[in-house]
């Protein structure tokens, strides 16, 4: 096969939830994180070839640099697509041939004009096919699978092609799939429900990877559900993880995701907490039972929500959290249910959105028998869009939406969150719990942003007192949760950005 060009591009994300960006500009990063997908990919692609990477949430891409390339490879989220279209039209524009993948093509590909190639589903199984017809001159438009391969062969990420300095967070993969089957959720559509893991060795090796190239802050492990199989995280994966950070002395942090059945299991939050993991994000959706029912949640059915958040915290984890409201069994008084879980939680980074039916869930199929779908879904969780006829008066569902956003981001209640969590991390150094549940800072870094935050947040913001309050808390009760009472009341900057955003209603 001849030498050839590949760029890989990643498409911009507007300002969400998610992307952090008014608490970047604290810490003087670009992007919360890395394109994992095509540095993935890269690392699949034939040795010789040329290749440079272009994260449009970082740089800017130039003409001349997709003039340069042979093929342009595209991953993007449906988030993201918006983007995703600009930049396939600048390549049809300038004569580069464009390969998409990815969650937002494997999903929506029909949708999209301009794309040369479509690799979809999962590149361990359908990359290497596109590769051979390329070589024998006979590269077809689609190639698709249903397959769910092993990823076991899986590579290690081509970091090289990074500037890890403009993020704030790695990332890593350790499993695909979710063995639940929510009926909003497109995770099992995209991967199915039986996870499939790497071994010991391979999530060692990309985190030494990682380590060797200098990083030393937090990686999130971006599996859909970090404990689907929870024998083999105990019995090998954790062990090993251990082991690792004690020999190369904690060089990093961990962050995933998990559902609220982690709290059932005392021995894997103990092991994960001597991995050094100290936050996960759970969907907790609703405290409402009959919605849950609805959804198809059974994980969280016939539970006390609050304690089980509690019981992850006291063993010194910060829960994060995804809230829905929208359900068809929603009641009227949904919203100020969701506002008394949420403040009595201790949930201080809480995601709450309209429910809306991805393409190929079990709530699209029933939507569409139904006659109740409107549109595409915007893929932003928290925009305040619906993609679907509510059985609740969408007005009514809107303005208690907005309200929810308003009550929990207000600066005395997300300051009361923060200093509940703190209480129930416990950060006291214990048998059960001897990692601190925030990071071991760069002091100089640290500094700067601490200062920032004097200025920003205690200076100019109006809740500027409620502010002073934590720190004086803090300093005075919890002396150790400095750096995490700090950290959050960054990420409350961002919040309340996006919630008068989304809203049109200042704080």
């Amino acid at each position: 096969m001849q030498n050839l060009n590949i760029l890989f591009v990643y498409p911009r994300y507007p300002d969400t939830f998610w992307s952090f960006k008014h608490a970047l500009r604290f810490t003087s990063k670009e992007a919360a994180f890395p394109p994992l997908g095509l540095l993935t990919v890269a690392a699949m692609l034939p040795d010789k070839w040329q290749k440079k990477l272009v994260d449009m949430n970082t740089s800017y891409l130039w003409d001349k640099e997709i003039k340069w390339a042979d093929y342009v490879f595209i991953s993007a989220m449906a988030v993201q697509q918006k983007s995703a279209r600009n930049i396939i039209k600048r390549c049809n524009k300038l004569g580069t041939k464009v390969v998409a993948g990815g969650p937002l093509f494997s999903s929506e590909h029909y949708e999209f004009d301009g794309v040369d190639h479509f690799v979809l589903g999962e590149a361990e199984v359908t990359l290497q096919p596109f590769l051979d017809d390329l070589s024998n001159g006979c590269a077809k438009h689609i190639y698709a699978t249903d397959e769910r391969p092993a990823v076991t062969k899986t590579p290690i990420p081509m970091w090289e092609l990074l500037d890890m300095k403009k993020y704030q967070t790695m990332n890593v993969q350790y499993s695909r799939g979710c063995p639940f089957d929510c009926e909003f959720c497109d995770i099992t559509v995209l991967n199915g429900r039986v996870p499939r893991t790497k071994d010991k060795d391979q999530i060692v090796a990309e985190l030494e990877a990682l380590r060797k190239r200098g990083w030393r802050d937090g990686v999130l492990v971006v599996d859909d559900n970090f404990i689907g199989n929870k024998r083999k995280l105990k019995s090998e994966i954790l062990p090993a993880l251990i082991a690792w950070m004690e020999a190369k002395n904690y060089p990093f942090i961990l962050f995933t995701e998990t559902s609220i059945n982690l709290a059932d299991d005392e021995e894997l939050m103990r092991l994960m907490v001597r991995a050094n993991f100290v936050r996960v994000f759970v969907g907790i959706e609703t405290p409402n039972e009959d919605s849950l029912v609805e959804c198809n949640k059974f994980q969280n059915k016939k539970r006390d929500l609050i304690s089980a958040v509690k019981k992850i915290q006291n063993f010194g984890m910060v829960v994060d959290g995804g809230f829905i409201v929208g359900f068809d069994k929603d009641p009227r008084h949904i919203f100020n249910s969701q506002i008394d879980f949420i403040q009595k939680s201790g949930i201080v980074t809480a995601m709450v959105g309209l429910l809306n039916a991805p393409v190929g869930t079990k709530l699209h199929k029933r939507l569409e028998k139904e006659n109740r779908l409107l549109e595409r879904i915007t893929g932003d969780n928290t925009d305040g869009s619906i993609n679907f006829i509510p059985k609740m008066n969408m007005e009514k569902l809107v303005g208690g939406y907005n309200r929810i956003l308003h009550t929990i981001y207000k600066h005395k209640n997300y300051y009361e969150r923060i200093k509940t969590l703190v209480r129930e991390l416990k950060l006291k150094h214990t048998k059960r719990n001897k990692r601190a549940p925030f990071p071991k800072p760069d002091h100089l870094h640290a500094l700067k942003s601490l200062i920032k935050s004097m200025w920003h947040i205690g200076v100019r913001e109006k809740g500027k007192k409620h502010y002073w309050n934590l720190l004086g808390w803090t300093l005075l009760k919890h002396p150790r949760a400095l750096a995490l009472s700090v950290t959050l009341a960054i990420y409350g900057v961002h919040f309340r950005r996006m919630a008068e955003y989304y809203t049109k209603i200042p704080f």
